[in-house]
């Protein structure tokens, strides 16, 4: 049986089609066999020591119903587990924080076991040969609805992806991409499908290792509180701690509350307070207050070693990119891979930062891992995940997290010597094994993750001329987590967020990175610069007044975190953070210009601020805000809005239309924007609920 019989095109241009599971498992089965034939000849067969010792496939199912994705025909989901063991003794391991420290086995290494999920095509043949390797964020799977839009109806539907609506577009399946995620982070949930690993505990030759620590605990944020179900009666909301503690004596803790970030703390007493276990604590007499910052020191006992987190992505993807046999015989789930991509946004991007700086594309047998990594969102920092005690789910804000390790020197491929610390040092190792580098912020990332700090010297001076094997990228007028799916709506936040989606340039950067890795080089880094103006500080910034838009006037400070614990943050020589200039509607003059800001509708920006209850005049954690522009010069008037109306600007939609066509085409031609998502940007602009905003 073909497998393009018996098929029909659905509205997405997706082929679906039947196919037995004997049919499946026979076209796997015959194009393996082929393909390690043809990895045997070329010697390219994994050698034990790849250290993953065994993989454990627990189903094999068919993806999407049954849709056939272009040229690479149907594909199906592998889910599973792998087991590995690290070298403590192996130099690419030593700077694993306290694996001295890790239960070890009979061979003297350390063992991990963690979860894979595979969407791989049906017939290996016909697909690329490479595989997209996406970081979880906190477990949960990401890139078919940020970078595909797909449209899952829940957290669980988007971590178990299954259906045709998950595959979005399906852009990485119809060009053959497989696609690969694996647990790295322990403390993840694998509740709603979410992936994790296995917990390997810290401890001091078999006594636990027990430590002064602080937490920090804000709800109805993003926080880990644990508020009441929708239509679920209000009841007590507990806040919960990283770690177990050592001893439940409130003597031995201490909790203390502030409303702004730079607020002084004033202490809880011990009678306003109670432990609700040895992870988790509540107030007495009342609920947390939105938005209030509670930070708590506490004596936490057993580590987790979660820097094996870094070492067991490393081995998951140099098996899965020989695909020989783990230790038991067992066959990779990938066979034939050529090449290799990460991807990974906001937490993601920050551990791949991690990853590459400190040395993790590089496996234990001297292979490289990634051929190409694309970080996104990650501004200048890496995760709080290589330390004892860490905390990898915390991201630094203005108003959150603030005073937890994350941006540290060095912010930048370029080697540089920072006049703060005195060090001197990269990104890149430029050991041989550092991976063509590419990232992108959104503007959010100036104002909140010192993203200017990657293409500048650490004081703001001087741009820097970044390595010819990597490239910067800002996506102008976007916010840190918007979709194809984002809507304006202000949540949190006191102005209307920020819905235009970054994901259009994404998807084509994603395609040039694979393209460069086959030695065609992409775009040019575009972002802000100090040398043509485009970059300024915020007390620079002239942002118009805008009618019934409140105007950001900080930035989150960057200094040296001295002690986490205590905690000690040093600004007395601060890192400059800039952000980017704007023109007369308040959009941004530089970076990748989509054409929702070439030819705009509206001011879109990468900041807002908290509403009430929560703390007026912080920063409104990672969103941005929206203030569309009036229809008619008549109503601009009438509202005061010294920004001119669509009437004054385009004349009539028509016209809009055809300047936003150019500047979408101009975008095709540098790379920038894929044909495909050209032409639906156009039909976007040409559709009715475009045409109703012109009031005709």
């Amino acid at each position: 049986m073909r497998l393009d019989d018996s098929r029909s095109t659905n509205s997405r241009g997706i082929t679906m089609f039947a196919m037995t599971k004997a049919a499946r498992r026979a076209s796997h089965r015959t194009t393996c066999i082929k393909l390690l034939g043809v990895a045997l000849l070329a010697g390219l067969t994994a050698p034990a020591a790849a250290r993953l010792t065994a993989i454990n496939t627990v189903s094999v199912e068919p993806f999407a119903n049954g849709a056939g994705f272009g040229e690479s025909g149907a594909y199906e989901r592998v889910r599973g587990s792998f087991k590995g063991e690290i070298d403590p003794a192996d130099p690419r391991n030593k700077v694993i924080v306290n694996l001295d420290k890790a239960p070890r086995n009979a061979q003297g290494r350390v063992e991990y076991e963690a979860d894979f999920f595979i969407l791989r095509p049906i017939d290996a043949a016909r697909g690329n040969h490479k595989l997209i390797y996406d970081v979880t964020n906190r477990g949960r799977k990401v890139i078919h609805w940020r970078l595909m839009d797909g449209n899952p109806k829940s957290v669980a539907s988007a971590n178990d992806p299954k259906n045709p609506e998950d595959a979005g577009n399906g852009l990485f399946l119809r060009r053959g991409y497989s696609l690969v995620w694996s647990g790295w982070d322990s403390e993840a949930p694998r509740a709603s499908n979410g992936m994790s690993m296995s917990a390997v505990i810290a401890s001091d030759n078999g006594k636990p290792i027990v430590r002064l620590i602080r937490d920090e605990i804000i709800t109805e944020t993003r926080d880990r509180a644990d508020p009441p179900k929708p239509g679920e009666a209000p009841r007590k909301q507990l806040l919960k701690l990283y770690y177990d503690a050592a001893t439940l004596e409130q003597s031995e803790a201490r909790l203390t509350m502030r409303r702004g970030e730079k607020d002084p703390r004033v202490e809880i007493p011990a009678a306003r307070w109670a432990w609700a276990g040895p992870r988790a604590l509540e107030l007495i007499g009342g609920n947390p207050e939105p938005g209030v910052i509670y930070e708590f020191h506490y004596k936490a006992k057993d580590p987790r070693v979660l820097g094996i987190g870094l070492a067991a992505t490393r081995d998951l993807v140099s098996f899965l990119r020989a695909g020989g046999n783990d230790a038991k015989g067992n066959a990779s789930p990938l066979q034939g891979i050529t090449g290799t991509l990460a991807f990974g946004a906001s937490q993601s991007g920050r551990f791949l930062r991690d990853f590459v700086y400190l040395g993790f594309n590089q496996d234990e047998t001297a292979r490289k891992v990634f051929d190409g990594v694309y970080a996104h969102t990650a501004g200048a920092g890496g995760v709080f995940l290589n330390y004892e005690f860490g905390q990898p789910n915390r991201t630094n804000t203005q108003h959150e997290d603030h005073t937890f390790p994350e941006n540290t020197f060095p912010f930048s491929a370029a080697r540089l010597t920072d006049p703060v610390t005195g060090k001197t040092d990269g990104l890149f190792r430029n050991d041989g094994f550092d991976p063509l580098w590419m990232e992108t912020n959104t503007s959010t990332e100036y104002w909140q993750k010192g993203a200017s700090l990657t293409v500048t010297d650490p004081l703001g001076q001087k741009d820097v001329v970044l390595p010819p094997t990597a490239r910067a990228y800002l996506i102008a007028g976007t916010q840190h987590g918007a979709t194809a799916w984002m809507t304006s709506t202000r949540g949190q936040c006191v102005n209307p967020r920020n819905p235009h989606s970054p994901t259009p340039a994404q998807r084509a950067l994603v395609i040039a990175l694979d393209e460069w890795t086959a030695g065609k080089a992409p775009p040019d880094t575009r972002t802000p610069r100090l040398a043509d103006g485009t970059f300024t500080t915020v007390d620079a910034l002239k942002f118009p007044a805008i009618p019934g838009l409140k105007t950001a006037n900080r930035v989150n400070e960057q200094g040296v975190l001295r002690d986490w614990i205590t905690p000690v943050f040093d600004t007395s020589k601060p890192y400059k953070v800039l952000i980017t200039q704007i023109d007369a509607d308040g959009n941004e003059i530089a970076g990748i210009r989509l054409p929702e800001i070439a030819v705009p509708l509206a001011t879109h920006t990468g900041w807002n601020e908290y509403a009430k209850p929560h703390p007026e005049g912080e920063l409104c954690d990672r969103d941005g805000s929206y203030a569309p522009f009036t229809a008619t010069r008549a109503e601009r008037v009438e509202k005061n809005d010294l920004r001119p109306s669509l009437e004054e600007r385009y004349g009539d939609h028509a016209n809009y239309v055809k300047k936003f066509s150019v500047a979408a085409e101009q975008l095709v031609a540098e790379r920038l924007l894929l044909r495909e998502d050209a032409e639906t940007l156009i039909a976007r602009a040409k559709g009715a609920e475009t045409a109703k905003r012109f009031g005709r």
